[in-house]
């Protein structure tokens, strides 16, 4: 979503976001994320959200942790660059800490050549 403008987001999408950045925003503060104070901070940048949204938002947040759903991320697709460099890295024989990952991603290499190698034809 962060390539739409907010202007073209459904009503729906507009509240989700809206939560989002408060929890993600009392999460940085180091505060308690709860409906109420998810409330005040949307109530304070001017905007509104059904009720339900803070609820239900911050329900999840306490059940599953704000660090497990960092990491898990929207699940959305697109994003996908930012994986280069390290190469001199390994090739400077591991200089500044990359050989680790140097060796995961060279195995990563080999995991998808031996992909590629399949006799498999879905559509032919």
């Amino acid at each position: 979503m962060a390539s739409v403008p907010t202007s073209s987001l459904e009503k729906e999408q507009l509240d989700e976001l809206l939560c989002t950045y408060a929890a993600l925003i009392l999460h940085d503060d180091g505060a308690e994320i709860n409906a109420e104070s998810m409330n005040s901070l949307i109530k304070a940048s001017g905007c509104s959200v059904e009720s339900y949204w803070p609820m239900l938002m911050s329900k999840m947040i306490n059940n599953v942790g704000m660090g497990e759903l960092i990491k898990m991320g929207s699940g959305a697709g697109g994003g996908g660059g930012g994986g280069g460099g390290g190469g001199a890295a390994a090739a400077a024989g591991g200089a500044g800490g990359g050989g680790d990952a140097a060796a995961a991603e060279e195995k990563k290499v080999v995991e998808e050549e031996e992909e590629e190698d399949m006799d498999f034809d879905l559509f032919g």
